[in-house]
């Protein structure tokens, strides 16, 4: 077998001479889903001129690994007929992914290239919800009947196993097609030929259903720990199955939609190399004009104090400091809380647990920094730096203030996605920058507030 590299050079230079003989002989020793990852970085006006000549499980298995700008792309350079036949070729879950990502008209038109049978299977899946498990199945799976032996059941895999998304997992299904049960496929392979299949069932099975949204059926993929679950109607029919693969895809893209919002913007629902400058600056600029808002207020606060920087100029010297203090802290818990709660380590009703632990983490922090800060003060003065004859009331404020705005900002950050997702937001939506922004406010007051007990009264 060829290093990577050299293979696609050589791959590529084949498909430009036209010399498909070579790219045949090249394909020999590689099965489709090792050689699509491969094919998928070639340009893609070469993916098209490849794909009118190899055969349509390669194209379709490569297919799935593009990204969508450049499948839009490659259907465009392939014939009508080229690309109905791509697409029948497809799984039915990846050709769902496609054609939900398009507009609908032109979804319509490539609908209209499907066979028949095919035409119907998307159909049935488009009429799903949108990000629902219905859009995410495949309905390539093998189902036997409990009163079959073994041999029967091997007998009826071999002959209708060979197309089927994944043999791992065998369903068992009564008269109607109501799931009974499902069963791991070594257990055929090692139990005697003449063992019935109702005696390998054991009852232990989890099922989804097809209007659950992803992140549901991720939860249940984690917490059941398998590689297919079943999707079943309401009559506990089994009417297709969801794989890992599926799920591995959703991990990624909601964890990637999770860190963008985190970083404070909205979601940009595609790769960032390929999303134009003006979907980006749309979803980047409503964040940032509200966050600039927000920030105004901090000016207001400034000079609402206005009279008490006059009489002591050095505490304005010390705001960045307490605010940033603040603000990290309630990032920090933010970031936290939303990861948690993305892997579901607890509930909405644990909400007194987790203030409970911010409250203790907020004042040990507090505590830390405050002493940071009071020693700052002590140790500049003491190096002769002017701080004024009242340092060790100056160092005194700091200490205090940041005790309370470290405690507030971890108490905000921690609580704020628990009260968006009551409200039914998404938590992510409570992004770092949303509570630094938020803690940075009402951390001037608490410093001002504590300065004003301390040194102005």
């Amino acid at each position: 077998m060829l290093a990577q590299p050299h293979y696609k050079n050589d791959l590529s230079a084949a498909i430009n001479r036209k010399d498909f003989a070579t790219v045949k002989k090249l394909f020999e020793h590689w099965l489709p889903l090792d050689l699509a990852p491969i094919l998928a970085e070639l340009p893609v006006e070469e993916l098209a001129a490849l794909f009118r000549h190899t055969t349509e499980e390669i194209a379709a298995s490569t297919f799935a690994y593009l990204q969508s700008g450049a499948q839009k792309k490659l259907l465009r350079l392939l014939h009508t007929s080229q690309a109905g036949a791509l697409l029948n070729a497809l799984a039915p879950d990846d050709r769902t992914a496609f054609l939900d990502e398009l507009p609908p008209d032109v979804a319509a038109q490539m609908i209209a290239l499907l066979s028949p049978e095919e035409r119907q299977v998307t159909q049935t899946l488009l009429a799903y919800p949108e990000n629902s498990v219905g859009r995410m199945m495949t309905l390539d799976f093998v189902a036997v009947r409990p009163e079959w032996t073994v041999r029967e059941s091997l007998d009826f895999i071999r002959s209708h196993g060979y197309d089927r998304e994944t043999l791992n997992i065998i369903y068992a299904v009564d008269e109607q097609g109501r799931l009974i049960d499902d069963v791991r496929v070594r257990r055929f392979l090692i139990s005697p030929p003449e063992t019935p299949v109702s005696a390998l069932l054991d009852g232990n099975y989890a099922h989804l259903s097809p209007t659950d949204d992803r992140e549901t059926a991720l939860g249940i993929f984690r917490k059941y720990d398998r590689i297919a679950l079943p999707v079943t109607d309401d009559a506990k029919r089994i009417i297709g199955i969801v794989t890992v693969d599926d799920m591995l895809d959703v991990a990624a893209e909601e964890a990637t939609e999770d860190i963008q919002k985190l970083g404070g913007s909205e979601a940009l629902d595609e790769p960032y190399t390929t999303i134009s400058l003006s979907r980006m600056f749309r979803k980047r600029a409503g964040w940032l004009m509200a966050l600039f808002i927000g920030e105004m207020f901090t000016a207001t606060a400034m000079g609402f104090f206005q009279n008490e920087i006059e009489r002591v100029i050095v505490l304005a010297l010390f705001v960045p400091l307490v605010i940033s203090a603040g603000g990290n802290a309630g990032s920090q818990a933010a970031t936290l809380v939303i990861r948690s709660l993305a892997l579901g380590e607890f509930k909405l009703r644990d909400w007194w647990r987790v203030m409970r632990r911010e409250i203790i983490m907020g004042l040990a922090l507090g505590v830390v920094l405050g002493t940071v800060g009071f020693l700052r003060i002590e140790i500049w003065a003491g190096l002769g730096f002017d701080y004024g004859a009242h340092h060790i009331l100056l160092a005194g404020t700091v200490g205090i203030a940041l005790i309370g705005i470290v405690l507030w900002g971890s108490l905000a950050g921690s609580m704020l996605p628990l009260l968006m997702k009551k409200a039914g937001f998404d938590p992510a939506a409570s992004s770092a920058p949303f509570v630094a922004t938020l803690v940075d406010v009402t951390g001037l007051i608490i410093y001002f507030s504590v300065a004003y007990l301390i040194m102005l009264r």
